[in-house]
């Protein structure tokens, strides 16, 4: 014979609905995406980089020519107390990173961040393009 098991869809439900979220498919299971805006003009880059919760000396820029790196790390809060268990928790920690290539040079010395409401705001100055010369032969 072959095992059979009995299960109540409905029981399984509610169980689930009231103990914990139901699971749907395509649920982002990874952990949150940084996600980034990067506008253009002629004197500069902007970029806005969405960092919820965040904490803004936990966030860190770094520039190398045309490259900009992003990164930021949620430390875990253990706040458990005294007769109390943790059933689930969703939210993110760890760490998030982004890079990315704009078309030209950065001027680190005059690169601004800004980080208010979760959002952090760049303008990255783009360096002048180094002129060419031609040298003449004496």
């Amino acid at each position: 014979m072959s095992n059979l098991i009995r299960r109540d869809p409905f029981n399984e439900l509610l169980r689930g609905f009231f103990v914990r979220p139901v699971d749907f498919p395509g649920d982002d299971l990874e952990g949150p995406k940084m996600r980034v805006d990067i506008k253009e003009d002629t004197a500069a880059y902007r970029v806005h980089a969405e960092l919820p919760g965040m904490k803004k000396e936990d966030i860190h820029v770094h520039i190398d020519g045309p490259v900009v790196s992003i990164s930021a790390e949620r430390k875990q809060e253990k706040e458990v107390k005294e007769g109390e268990r943790v059933l689930r928790t969703e939210r993110y920690f760890g760490t998030v990173s982004r890079s990315f290539q704009l078309g030209q040079d950065i001027d680190e010395g005059g690169a601004s961040a800004k980080f208010s409401e979760g959002v952090l705001e760049l303008v990255l100055p783009k360096k002048a393009p180094v002129q060419t010369r031609k040298l003449s032969i004496d």
